[in-house]
């Protein structure tokens, strides 16, 4: 690892349910990847911020001046304040800031951020390529040390506990990134980048999901020792193994400190794509476990689906002491992601 400084001792990825200072977004900007549904993304990024922007600073990405002047005016149409929303100026084509953004670690008394080499899902995606930039352009403005890791990799591929456990997939950083490594050599740059001692691979993520089996899409901490993880009940459900299998996995999995974890089955949605030749009829990566952590409200994506309240429930029985709010995501995940792909949480 290539450092600003070499001091990196007691630097942790925090929890998601660790105080934030911010939450960033990048603001939707290419209709092509949402199939003509820009203007419901938009109202979907109002109401986001919306919720959050109540408890902590937003800070969002826009494309320039003209773009900043139009959403400044779309906020304040909303009823959002504009004094907590600080605005950044870079070139960008995709919104999945989780993804080619920066991963935050802190000690006791400064922040940092990690810079992971960001390769465009695997190289599937090459017009994506000036997103591994955006940071890079942005970074004297964060004004905070950057560690920069040799390693391809995106942010919604790993899930802390923030005590020294990371969940992660051998789909995604294994089988399908870092091609020249081997799982030793891939584990040993992780737990140096977010300081975890303590690494539990899962084998698979969800079905046609493109960035290759995120674990955002699959299983996520709500406490030290606690996973909810996506359970699919149909055996004839094309997730249905691969969801089994990484479910068993947790079940028999033991954190930092060698305690067992308290693994909840979170029931799945059911959404297939209908946008013509793109992937019409294709089933859609949608999941519940792709929810977002505020300070005090949790947002969860929603997909019309039966299960929608059943796991609507579960999430809010994780987090008694706050507002769990369902957002529709339906439009949404015609880019690819929900609601977690689309933020990134930067600690206290």
């Amino acid at each position: 690892m290539q450092n600003d400084t070499q001091d990196k001792d007691g630097f942790i990825m925090p929890a998601e349910w660790d105080e934030h200072s911010a939450t960033w977004l990048a603001w939707p900007n290419d209709d092509d990847y949402f199939s003509n549904r820009i203007e419901k993304i938009e109202k979907i990024y109002l109401k986001i911020i919306s919720l959050l922007h109540k408890d902590e600073l937003i800070k969002l990405i826009v494309l320039d001046q003209a773009t900043q002047d139009r959403v400044s005016a779309l906020l304040e149409e909303s009823g959002i304040g504009l004094s907590k929303i600080i605005f950044y100026q870079s070139e960008y084509m995709d919104v999945w800031v989780r993804d080619y953004g920066p991963t935050f670690v802190k000690n006791s008394s400064e922040k940092a951020w990690v810079k992971w080499r960001y390769d465009c899902y695997g190289e599937k995606f090459p017009e994506l390529v000036k997103d591994n930039d955006v940071f890079l352009n942005l970074k004297e403005q964060i004004g905070l040390k950057m560690n920069s890791v040799d390693i391809a990799m995106e942010g919604g591929a790993i899930e802390t506990n923030g005590r020294g456990t990371i969940l992660t997939t051998k789909e995604c950083l294994i089988l399908n990134r870092n091609k020249d490594k081997t799982k030793e050599d891939t584990e040993t740059i992780l737990k140096q980048a977010v300081g975890a001692s303590n690494i539990i691979w899962l084998n698979k993520g969800l079905i046609n999901d493109h960035t290759d089996g995120h674990i955002d899409e699959v299983a996520r901490f709500v406490g030290p020792t606690k996973v909810l993880c996506g359970f699919e009940d149909d055996i004839k459900d094309e997730n249905y193994e691969r969801l089994k299998e990484n479910f068993e996995i947790l079940e028999n999995a033991l954190d930092q400190d060698g305690n067992k974890l308290e693994v909840v089955k979170l029931p799945m949605p059911h959404m297939y794509y209908d946008d013509g030749e793109k992937h019409n009829g294709m089933k859609a990566p949608v999941s519940y476990a792709n929810f977002y952590i505020g300070n005090k409200t949790v947002l969860v994506s929603l997909f019309g689906d039966e299960n929608d309240e059943k796991a609507l429930e579960i999430i809010k029985s994780c987090f008694p002491t706050r507002e769990v709010v369902g957002i529709d995501c339906t439009d949404l995940i015609y880019g690819g992601g929900a609601l977690h792909c689309i933020t990134q949480q930067e600690p206290k």
